[in-house]
């Protein structure tokens, strides 16, 4: 059987904060969103761990977000840098110019 389409997650929230504040059941809530109760139950993990890193960890999550920023600043560049080194030698390779270039030991 086909699986129905996922839903926003600003759906998803609604949801969640319906079930969170009593209005309805997590059974009501998969019944009316046409979801399982495990998927509601899923939700609300993650909605209530997201909050909880947010309240916690807003300072540790600011530094990773940095990290994060940095290294794929740093891989960006070793791609390029790893980019023009192959189009430098596929051109050496093409016009047949294999000058070496002298080692520190060898004068």
């Amino acid at each position: 059987m086909a699986r129905p389409p996922a839903l926003p997650s600003e759906e998803k929230v609604r949801i969640v904060v319906s079930v969170l504040s009593k209005d309805r059941t997590v059974a009501e809530a998969a019944r009316e969103a046409q979801v399982s109760e495990q998927s509601i139950s899923n939700w609300r993990r993650q909605f209530l761990q997201g909050g909880s890193a947010a309240m916690g960890g807003n300072l540790i999550s600011h530094s990773t977000a940095q990290r994060e920023q940095a290294l794929s600043e740093e891989v960006r560049k070793l791609k390029q840098a790893l980019g023009e080194a192959y189009v430098e030698l596929m051109t050496w390779r093409r016009t047949g110019d294999y000058r070496r270039v002298p080692s520190g030991t060898s004068r």
